[in-house]
């Protein structure tokens, strides 16, 4: 992390508007001997996340919202949380704060953006909703059928988690890491991971490198076999949303008997993996992942053969390109939308810098789009676990942390299932002093907004599967 001035941090602002620096996350801290706010942007070609600091005395710092939308939701969710103002911040009103804090800054009455108009009225949906899924509330401005604004509003899960992991030993805070968002545990763990590895100067060893890629498409795979299921589901062809669901549920088992867990949960610890794969658990991957390709290849093609359900995903919900460059969207719904970042390839970290791999990038920017992002991927992800396990190498497991150090802090990006995972952590005598942890989902919930304009109520669920953004990913 880098201390800046105010004139180095307003250009820095004036970067990220012209797109010469690409957002990566802001946030704030605020301890009893000051109060700071840290911002991590990438340049064009850059391999790592830079940081910098601008201290608040006054608990005020210039919004970058104003000069980049996708950082207005964080800068809401910093004042909530460290009570730090960002000047002209196009948007102040609270995220996480829902009024019921003990030392509450907001009021139960949220005030949604008004739409005027003749026949325009409002549709509330949510916090709670018909299926087990997270608490999230819609407010549809329509005219008919037609939807002229989407609002979603978060925070029903929000944990206290990035306060809990301050002063928490790292193995600890590395646990909590992986419980932000459930679903994508293993790229919460991996990030959190290589952020203290660079903090410390730590070089994982050669197998935990490739066991880590391992788990990391593992989980890729089931998270898009259940959405490809999902999506169908919501476009009219529940039979495909029943077969997606096996092939999910047999990644998990795979998981389970091959790592030790469903999901993966605390496999990836601070200086490598916590367990090595079972006995023949290579070959079984490396046979069942195949296998669940071919079965999958079949529902692609019933898929792009069925009439009704293409009418119901091509030109539907889409996000314009230029939209998804402002708000930094990343992962299936950027890659969707022309934005052809991954970090796995762009910012090549272990195991990926060894691997060979393309991005798959279209702009039509629609529901069927995404879904075609997702087919590569998952076509990817199985060629990658076969690479990763051909050539399985022999080494230690991991590396110890070190029994004391001097403070210091370090940083890291990792490609999950949504997107690109930051990670920022500083510590000392063992213990995380400080850690910020940013989801995909940041980028992708304004996304959602922006591309479910000019569709139909009925469609908003087909539109929300699509971008599957995380709710306890910002909700924290």
């Amino acid at each position: 992390m880098t201390l800046v001035d105010l004139k180095t941090w307003e250009a820095a602002a004036a970067e990220i508007a012209e797109g010469s620096l690409a957002l990566i996350a802001i946030w704030g801290e605020r301890r009893d001997e000051g109060a700071n706010v840290h911002l991590a942007v990438r340049g064009k070609g850059a391999a790592s996340a830079e940081v910098i600091t601008l201290p608040t005395p006054d608990l005020h710092f210039p919004s970058i919202g104003k000069h980049q939308p996708g950082a207005i939701l964080m800068e809401r969710a910093i004042f909530d949380l460290q009570g730090l103002t960002a000047g002209g911040l196009p948007d102040p009103r609270p995220w996480l704060d829902h009024g019921v804090w003990p030392q509450s800054r907001a009021t139960q009455s949220y005030a949604f953006k008004p739409v005027i108009g003749e026949g325009i009225h409002q549709i509330p949906v949510g916090p709670v909703h018909a299926g087990t899924i997270e608490p999230g509330h819609f407010r549809f401005s329509v005219n008919g059928e037609t939807i002229v604004r989407l609002e979603a509003r978060l925070g029903y899960t929000h944990k206290g988690t990035l306060e809990l992991m301050r002063g928490a030993p790292v193995d600890h805070a590395a646990k909590l890491a992986g419980r932000i968002s459930g679903d994508s545990t293993v790229a919460y763990g991996f990030a959190f991971a290589r952020a203290v590895e660079q903090a410390l100067g730590l070089e994982v060893p050669p197998r935990a490198s490739a066991l880590r890629g391992v788990m990391a498409e593992m989980e890729r795979l089931a998270n898009h076999f259940g959405d490809f299921g999902a999506i169908c589901s919501d476009g009219g062809l529940p039979l495909l949303n029943a077969y997606g669901a096996v092939l999910r549920e047999r990644v998990l088992r795979l998981a389970a008997s091959c790592f030790g867990h469903r999901l993966l949960m605390d496999r990836i610890i601070p200086g490598g993996v916590a367990i090595d794969i079972a006995e023949g658990g290579a070959a079984a991957i490396t046979r069942e992942t195949a296998v669940l390709r071919d079965q999958f290849e079949r529902l692609v093609e019933v898929y792009e053969n069925t009439a009704s359900l293409q009418d119901r995903v091509v030109g539907t919900g889409r996000l314009d390109p230029a939209i998804a460059r402002r708000l930094g969207c990343g992962g299936y719904a950027g890659r969707a939308s022309a934005q052809n970042f991954d970090a796995r390839h762009d910012m090549a970290y272990a195991p990926y810098d060894t691997l060979q791999f393309s991005v798959p990038c279209h702009d039509s920017g629609d529901v069927d789009t995404r879904v075609r992002v997702r087919v590569e991927e998952i076509r990817q992800s199985s060629a990658l676990i076969h690479a990763l396990l051909r050539d399985l190498p022999s080494s230690p497991l991991r590396v110890p942390l070190p029994e004391s150090f001097h403070p210091c802090a370090g940083s890291a990006v990792v490609e999950g299932v949504r997107g690109d995972v930051f990670a920022s952590v500083r510590v000392n005598a063992g213990r995380v002093e400080n850690a910020y942890l940013r989801d995909p989902s940041w980028f992708l919930w304004p996304a959602l907004e922006a591309a479910i304009e000019g569709n139909i109520v009925a469609d908003f669920p087909l539109c929300n599967k699509s971008f599957n953004a995380s709710y306890s990913g910002c909700d924290l």
